[in-house]
């Protein structure tokens, strides 16, 4: 069964059951101690793109929101041990063309890794995906407000929705945490682990 670990603010690491290890937007926190397999960046600001941090297998892959947005399409990752889609990212902090979000797909179980984001058109469409899980942000500064992060959860309707990115210097904000009343919501907290 995958795990999936929250180290702070945008950060996250996911382990399959195989025990390949995914980074997404190395920043914040600990748990860089596992060689990673893939590290995944969905865009250049310092507070996602630290893959300096993670220790690496031989064969690591970086796959960054350069790799993932080429020629105006979206590209897809598959490995054997995960497929990656890109998808839209973007608001008022955060250009269309310079970051993307991802679904990752491990051990049969989706995940939505939104990254920095606002609403976006693709969003109405991820119901019909029936996804698992999403990470969205709520920080009111550069991503979403809560009222504008729990719309976006109402429209994605994963099984699952975790919320992060909440306090601008911050890893984590308990207060806005409980602020995210949505069904299926799942309070994660730095250092905290959940099986997928």
């Amino acid at each position: 069964m995958a795990t999936l670990f929250y180290q702070g603010h945008g950060s996250l690491r996911l382990t399959t059951d195989s025990g390949k290890v995914i980074y997404i937007d190395p920043f914040a926190g600990e748990g860089y101690q596992l060689a990673a397999d893939l590290i995944l960046v969905t865009h250049q600001h310092y507070d996602h793109n630290r893959i300096d941090l993670p220790a690496k297998n031989p064969d690591c892959l970086i796959w960054q929101n350069s790799d993932a947005f080429k020629d105006g399409d979206y590209q897809t990752l598959t490995l054997d041990f995960a497929t990656v889609e890109a998808v839209e990212a973007y608001n008022h902090h955060h250009s269309r063309s310079e970051c993307v979000g991802y679904i990752v797909t491990v051990d049969d179980k989706s995940i939505y890794f939104a990254g920095d984001t606002g609403e976006t058109d693709e969003m109405a469409q991820m119901a019909k995906r029936q996804l698992d899980y999403a990470v969205l942000p709520m920080d009111f500064t550069y991503t979403m407000d809560i009222p504008e992060t729990i719309h976006c959860a109402e429209l994605i309707n994963a099984k699952h929705t975790i919320p992060v990115h909440m306090s601008p210097g911050e890893l984590f904000d308990i207060k806005r945490a409980k602020q995210f009343t949505v069904p299926g919501a799942l309070i994660v907290q730095p250092g905290e682990s959940i099986q997928l």
